[in-house]
């Protein structure tokens, strides 16, 4: 299969990585940290695609504070797409397949159907523009590619909502949080499951693609749900977005479709529920 290189390994996603490829049986994997290959750094990117020389390239790395995105515009722009671009260009060099994460963030969110890979790109934040960007430059490169979109992302790794959640409900009495965003949750090891399950499988349908748990739910939701499982006895506020402000706006509906990539690649996909008790599991213990 030939050596797989990880960039952004420090990462949730790139943690989640690292704990799956051994059930993988995937030794061959290099899960770099931005210190030894600095994907804004050419001469960097260079030395590591002429030291390891990948047959797939993962990219986790990206810029993700959705509002601080905002303000610092730039920076996002030289994360998401700018670093995409290099990476793109040294994966044409060395015949390499890249594999790329991407956000729901790409779409608006005004509907009220399962996002297609095929439906309209429209961003309505910083954030999600700049991943656009990234996604748009990679064709331009490269035939051999998989453009992975995913959702409201957790695990037992990283700063996210589950952990968040659960922080503030054994420290506070009363919990506010939003009930007219509509998403699908995505635990972390799952994507990570699925990258690798397509990098090991060698297909050659290439593309983009949505990949999230199955199911829908609310952000109030999925918070209860944190804490019916963990069993801790918060009280959970809903409210409207309306109520809570901040710099970048959210979509409202992100919900996608996953007909594509489990019918082109095979790909099975967890009810977020049955997920979310798995990792809850684990950090509880």
């Amino acid at each position: 299969m030939g050596n797989i290189i990880v960039f952004g390994a420090s990462g949730q996603l790139g943690q989640c990585l690292q704990a799956v490829a051994p059930e993988k049986n995937i030794d061959n994997i290099y899960f770099l940290t931005k210190s030894e290959a600095n994907i804004l750094d050419n001469i960097s990117l260079q030395a590591t695609f002429q030291k390891y020389e990948p047959v797939y390239c993962i990219n986790c790395a990206a810029y993700t504070a959705v509002d601080k995105a905002e303000d610092e515009p730039e920076t996002a722009r030289q994360l998401n797409r700018d670093a995409v671009e290099n990476l793109s260009q040294y994966c044409r060099a060395f015949n390499t397949t890249l594999v790329h994460v991407s956000t729901d963030f790409v779409f608006s969110g005004t509907g009220y159907l399962p996002l297609t890979e095929t439906d309209a790109t429209e961003p309505i934040n910083i954030y999600g523009l700049t991943k656009l960007e990234g996604e748009q430059i990679i064709p331009q490169y490269l035939t051999s590619y998989y453009i992975l979109r995913t959702s409201w992302l957790y695990s037992e790794y990283g700063n996210n909502f589950v952990k968040t959640m659960l922080r503030f409900g054994r420290e506070r009495p009363e919990l506010k949080v939003i009930w007219d965003q509509v998403g699908t949750p995505t635990y972390a090891v799952d994507l990570a499951r699925c990258i690798l399950t397509i990098i090991k499988q060698g297909s050659q349908h290439y593309g983009i693609y949505h990949y999230s748990n199955e199911g829908l739910t609310s952000w109030y939701d999925f918070a209860k749900n944190i804490f019916e499982l963990s069993k801790i006895p918060a009280n959970v506020i809903p409210v409207r977005t309306a109520e809570y402000i901040t710099k970048a706006v959210r979509p409202a509906y992100s919900v996608m479709d996953k007909a594509k990539i489990k019918q082109h690649l095979n790909i099975e996909v967890p009810y977020w529920r049955d997920s979310l008790a798995k990792c809850l599991e684990k950090l509880n213990n």
